[in-house]
């Protein structure tokens, strides 16, 4: 893997990262009940990451916009690559 091919790997992981954000963050400010329910596990790490808003759904929607923001402004930092990727490049 060259360094044009890692550097378009990082920017979709990047670009991952933030609809995961936004997408997580729009869900806990529209449903934050739902959504926490959803989460809580036997698993105790997981547990321990939702655990904080059970029961407070302002809390919730308060992170959730924290995190929609931070998944909007990573998302538009980041560049398109030099080369765009075509179809005729994936079929050979």
């Amino acid at each position: 893997m060259d360094s044009g091919d890692r550097q378009v790997a990082m920017r979709r992981t990047a670009e991952m990262a933030a609809v995961f954000m936004i997408g997580d963050g729009l869900l806990g400010i529209l449903q934050p009940t739902r959504h926490v329910e959803l989460w809580r596990s036997r698993f105790v790490i997981v547990d321990n990451l939702v655990r904080p808003f059970g029961g407070r759904p302002g809390r919730r929607r308060g992170y959730g916009v924290v995190q929609l923001v931070a998944g909007l402004a990573l998302a538009s930092r980041l560049r398109a690559p030099a080369k765009s990727v075509t179809a005729g490049d994936i079929d050979g």
